[in-house]
């Protein structure tokens, strides 16, 4: 069983903003690690809904101690799925990332929704969920709870203002739930 993380913030800027900003987030200084960025998919359907799917290549350096542990050949390229689905008439963005490669060593899954603020609507709220598993033996707990934790700690910069560049809390753990079902490289269509 994996680990499950949430987070709830609030953006200092309108939902419109932070949309634009989402699609030009790469590059940006404080996100050296997204090497790629590609769309796979993208169609606007009747009901005026836009739907992505884009590839990320990312590199991720290994923490200390996992250095120690895995062999220095290893890739340190990580390929990443992103599902989109903009709502322009209920002021919504939702995505979904997942790993496609290292998923012996670690599973992430995350969903995130972008809503205008129903309290401030010129601020966006910004729900952020992950699933994290690992099935490495003996490593399961360092992975699952202090790797992406550590992880989402080191990407908080203090001059993070704009929304391009804002960065979120680092997520915390709730209680276990059950992971999201498997997901596999080959579905053509959105997964939401």
């Amino acid at each position: 069983m994996g680990r499950y993380f949430y987070s709830e913030v609030h953006i200092k800027s309108p939902w419109y903003q932070v949309l634009a900003a989402f699609w030009q987030r790469y590059p940006n200084p404080y996100s050296t690690h997204v090497l790629t960025e590609d769309v796979l998919y993208r169609e606007v359907t009747p009901t005026n809904l836009l739907l992505s799917r884009r590839l990320l290549t990312k590199t991720n350096r290994l923490p200390g101690w996992a250095e120690h542990i895995f062999p220095a050949h290893m890739a340190r390229d990580v390929y990443v799925l992103e599902d989109s689905i903009v709502d322009p008439e209920a002021n919504t963005l939702v995505t979904k990332t997942w790993n496609l490669n290292h998923n012996t060593l670690m599973t992430v899954v995350e969903r995130c929704m972008f809503e205008q603020d129903g309290s401030q609507p010129t601020w966006t709220k910004l729900k952020q969920e992950a699933w994290i598993s690992s099935s490495v033996y003996g490593l399961t707990r360092p992975i699952q709870v202090i790797f992406p934790i550590s992880m989402a700690t080191r990407k908080i910069h203090p001059g993070n203002t704009s929304p391009a560049h804002q960065k979120p809390r680092p997520l915390q753990p709730r209680s276990p739930i059950s992971s999201p079902e498997p997901i596999t490289a080959s579905k053509q269509k959105l997964l939401f």
